[in-house]
């Protein structure tokens, strides 16, 4: 476990954002409809399918705070309308014992099962819930965050369990 977790922060950092799709040349653009919406380049959603994992890097002395607004998060969700509940159904939050190479506490927020055209940022979360919740809170949370969270979608491989046969 402790070679995994340098490992998945490795892959989080260099993962990042995904690149921005080529602009086609004026030579080759086809003149396709152009969408009434513009898509969020920080949304965290996830393909169907997919685990999803949403690394937050929290500052060492501000984990307190960040834990709060977890908990307040968690009661906000029991009264919150059943779209909200149903995508935070299979959400789990771990923390890290390791911290990063800056020494901030590395929060790994773990969707197993990803609802259907979900935004997963804990800050739109809480934007949404945000009547329910008192202000000095969403400061609480903006003030501990590092930077913005990293968006890793996983696709499962199997187990690497070996099973062994039954005896005839």
């Amino acid at each position: 476990m402790t070679m995994f977790l340098p490992w998945l922060l490795a892959l989080a950092q260099s993962a990042g954002s995904p690149p921005p799709p080529p602009q086609p040349s004026p030579q080759t653009a086809s003149p396709e409809p152009q969408s009434s919406a513009p898509t969020d380049p920080s949304r965290m959603s996830f393909p169907a399918g997919t685990s999803g994992l949403v690394l937050v890097l929290v500052k060492a002395d501000r984990t307190a705070d960040y834990e709060a607004v977890l908990l307040a998060l968690r009661t906000a969700l029991q009264s919150a309308p059943e779209s909200d509940r149903a995508m935070a159904a299979t959400w789990q939050v771990f923390k890290a014992q390791e911290p990063d190479a800056k020494g901030n506490v590395v929060y790994v927020h773990w969707i197993p099962s990803p609802a259907a055209d979900a935004d997963y940022r804990p800050s739109v979360v809480l934007d949404r819930l945000a009547a329910s919740l008192p202000e000095s809170l969403l400061v609480k949370y903006r003030d501990a965050i590092v930077g913005a969270p990293a968006r890793l979608s996983l696709d499962a491989l199997g187990p690497l369990a070996v099973v062994t046969p039954p005896r005839r």
